[in-house]
């Protein structure tokens, strides 16, 4: 996030997209609803009409995969009634007349017909969000998971900085983090092409500093992302994967095609609290600790290193995750000499520049702290490129509308999307072992349109196949008006209704991430299918 957590509550404007924020994010929905009462106005653009849309003053609904289209769309309206910040785009970026060139034909009237929204809505929207002095955009996967998820944050971006709404508080395009730490994992390092503090692997001088303090001649290539991993071990290229924390099993796109690329693997190794899907193809299975048997650090959707202390000692043979890396380390000839989670942490203070002045003792004494800290005096960052931008001035990109992957024809003729539920967790690992919460969600359901229902002669509770290029899976229907016509909707959290088998594992070709959001399927009941 650009910004924070409880700037969502000061904003005059909320603009909410590919993101089910009370669902998917119940602390910052909370943060959302105290901004309603405090006057804010409300956008809501997205192809279900979730619980945040009977709040908003203007809902947009969208058809998956047409977010680039939406944003040319309010930045058409922005332009053409001359409600952009003029200062803020001549003093601050550049590349203002190519966007506002590749807009030109983003009319209402177009846009509308590609997402199949009102042209009136795309208009009042445009203007509610100009209008505000303080407006945020808060967005997630529903942005992301496309074969065009840059361009769709590239044309946030270019909205965001038309209207000013960027290095101020309560501004900014707030990206909300899918999965515990994961804004600490991508801190650390744990991308294909960067060192901790997002320092590039290509960069000589960051290589340098890392090769000298590890004490090895460190590659200069970028390494794969995890969608060329699987692809790489299908094709027998990869040879052995380590996975930690991950349930790929479950939430990676087209489950048939990632059971072979596991499947002919020479050795996998899992890292993991509970023996899940994943777990269960390993050849070794490492046992780790939770949260509560460990000490160290996680970093939140904000920026903000936080510390957990220990409450109790590890459960049988589990330890925590650095010291089952140390001790693999050293079966390897490595000889690294950690004595706590803490002296990890200072290595990653004195090569980072972001975290330079964070230590334990600071995070004892405070409610964590949002990096960039480069001092130990520096009070930490609420809010990003105050006064000026990191690249300097901020850049605009011309967008073009690319269509998804797959489109519905004959043989597969609704788009299913996929995202989550309040009660749980990704992949479920952990909230599906909980028998309260079980009580509440239990199985999963299709989501379809109640004309597309009668169309099928589905009723509510009946059982239907759904099938896509990749795969099928049965399930019960549930009728509801929240997903328009053409639509159906499934969460990905439950493992004897993987949806994962349906979805595409086509890629963006920058950022490598599935188009886990938009598929061709089709859907038929099971009885009527049984009888023939």
């Amino acid at each position: 996030m650009t910004n924070s957590i409880d700037e969502v509550e000061n904003a005059d404007c909320l603009l909410i997209s590919g993101s089910n924020t009370t669902e998917a994010h119940p602390v910052i929905g909370y943060r959302v609803r105290k901004a309603l009462k405090n006057g804010a106005k409300l956008i809501v653009i997205e192809p279900r009409r979730i619980e945040l849309a009977d709040y908003a003053d203007v809902f947009v609904q969208i058809k998956p995969g047409t977010n680039e289209a939406i944003f040319n769309g309010l930045l058409h309206v922005i332009i053409k009634e001359d409600l952009y910040d003029k200062e803020f785009v001549a003093e601050r970026t550049e590349g203002f007349e190519e966007v506002k060139a590749a807009v030109e034909k983003y009319t209402p009237e177009y846009v509308a017909e590609i997402t199949g929204a009102n042209a009136e809505d795309i208009v009042e929207a445009a203007r509610i969000y100009a209008a505000a002095d303080k407006a945020s955009v808060l967005y997630t996967m529903g942005i992301t998971q496309h074969s065009s998820g840059t361009n769709n944050v590239l044309a946030i971006a270019n909205l965001v900085m038309a209207t000013g709404n960027i290095g101020r508080e309560s501004t900014g395009m707030n990206p909300l983090r899918g999965q515990n730490n994961v804004q600490g994992a991508c801190d650390m390092g744990a991308l294909p092409v960067v060192f901790t503090g997002y320092q590039p692997v290509v960069d000589p001088a960051a290589n340098e500093k890392f090769s000298k303090a590890w004490g090895v001649s460190l590659n200069d290539k970028p390494g794969l992302t995890v969608t060329e991993i699987f692809k790489g071990a299908k094709d027998g290229t990869v040879k052995a994967v380590y996975i930690m924390g991950e349930n790929p099993m479950i939430s990676d796109a087209d489950l048939n095609h990632l059971e072979e690329s596991l499947d002919k693997l020479e050795f996998l190794v899992v890292q993991d609290i509970f023996l899940t899907e994943t777990a269960q193809y390993a050849d070794v299975v490492l046992p780790a600790c939770t949260f509560a048997e460990k000490d160290g650090t996680f970093v939140n959707t904000e920026r903000r290193v936080q510390k957990v202390n220990k409450a109790i000692g590890p459960i049988g043979e589990s330890k925590a995750d650095w010291e089952i890396i140390m001790a693999l380390a050293n079966k390897l000839g490595i000889d690294w000499n950690y004595g706590s989670a803490e002296d990890v942490f200072k290595e990653i203070t004195s090569l980072t520049p972001s975290y330079a002045g964070i230590t334990y003792q600071r995070l004892e004494e405070e409610e964590g702290i949002q990096w960039p800290c480069p001092t130990e005096d520096h009070p930490g960052t609420k809010f990003l490129h105050q006064g000026k931008f990191s690249r300097g001035l901020g850049k605009f990109h011309p967008i073009e509308h690319q269509p998804p992957a797959e489109s519905p024809d004959e043989d597969y003729p609704f788009i299913l999307t996929t995202g989550r539920n309040l009660y749980h967790y990704h992949t479920a690992s952990m909230t599906g072992r909980s028998k309260g919460i079980k009580e509440f969600s239990f199985e999963d359901t299709l989501r379809i349109n109640p004309e597309d229902a009668a169309a099928l002669g589905v009723a509510d509770g009946d059982m239907v196949k759904v099938a896509s290029r990749r795969g099928e899976i049965q399930v019960k229907a549930e009728i509801t008006d929240t997903v328009g016509k053409g639509v159906v909707f499934m969460t990905f959290h439950f493992s004897d209704s993987p949806v994962n088998k349906l979805t595409n594992c086509v890629i963006d070709p920058i950022a490598k991430i599935p188009e886990l959001k938009v598929s061709a399927v089709k859907v038929e009941k099971v009885a009527e299918m049984a009888a023939k």
